[in-house]
């Protein structure tokens, strides 16, 4: 079940992770928090939902189907994040994987300090996988400690002591030829991955990953393989990603149905309708 804002281009938020999830073969249910007005360059407007209406959406769902796992994204108001914790606590056994969506890739803003104070307070106890960018992780530790530190594994180790159980820190936003992605626990680092920097900039690969790891864990896959083949799964689909408007790449989260696999270099050829 995937709680988050529907994005019309279907680079990010539900539509992605609807379709992250279903080429993993789940079956998605997914919770609206907000409506956007936006396309591949940028968010115009957010409307969030009334939170009754999200909370009615998850339970009426969650009465009639049983869910293998929750998946979390742009949730819009303190009150949204209230209602969403409540569903949450009466389903403790389901794991959940939050992708902490402060802001866009041009860097329209989605959280004011208020809803980043309620996430860190309400919905970290509840998280089994945070995915967190590093700037992300950075923000949400500053409102732990504080002084904003430098130090990711410091970001880290605060995010686990609020309750999260896990926290995987990207690298995109941090310098070098490749990707440093991050697992920590509550003993410090579990695995470190690090991928090829691909050229170009994508809409919507956090939902990606988040959505791929709470798939994972839907199927049963150990949490520390389901990061492995959900960070897999996301470099491809952005090394197949293709531009179809005038803004950020999209990734081609259905790659593995496209024949034969392309490049980095070459873009998938991709229909739209």
């Amino acid at each position: 079940m995937s709680f988050a804002a529907a994005d019309p281009t279907c680079g990010a938020g539900l539509q992605a992770d609807l379709l992250t999830l279903a080429a993993h073969g789940c079956h998605p249910l997914t919770v609206v928090t907000a409506l956007t007005v936006q396309d591949t360059v940028g968010v115009e407007e957010l409307q969030s939902l009334e939170p009754g209406w999200v909370a009615d959406q998850a339970r009426a769902l969650l009465e009639d189907m049983p869910v293998a796992a929750f998946k979390l994204g742009l949730l819009g108001s303190v009150e949204t994040i209230s209602v969403i914790a409540e569903v949450l606590c009466d389903y403790p056994d389901t794991p959940v994987v939050l992708d902490p969506v402060l802001a866009s890739g041009r860097g329209d803003v989605f959280a004011d300090e208020e809803t980043i104070a309620a996430l860190v307070e309400l919905l970290l106890p509840l998280t089994d996988v945070l995915t967190p960018n590093s700037l992300e992780a950075r923000r949400l530790a500053q409102e732990l400690g504080g002084a904003t530190p430098v130090d990711l594994s410091e970001c880290a180790r605060r995010l686990v002591n609020a309750g999260c159980g896990h926290v995987l820190v990207t690298g995109t936003h941090e310098p070098g030829a490749r990707v440093v992605n991050t697992l920590y626990g509550s003993h410090g680092p579990v695995r470190q991955d690090d991928w090829q920097r691909l050229p170009g900039s994508y809409h919507g690969s956090g939902c990606t990953l988040a959505s791929a790891i709470a798939a994972n864990l839907a199927w049963g896959q150990p949490l520390d393989a389901a990061v492995r083949t959900a960070q897999q799964y996301t470099w491809q689909c952005l090394a197949q990603g293709f531009r179809p408007g005038m803004g950020q790449y999209l990734p081609n989260r259905l790659w593995r149905a496209s024949a034969p696999a392309v490049d980095a270099a070459e873009r998938a050829d991709v229909r739209i309708c």
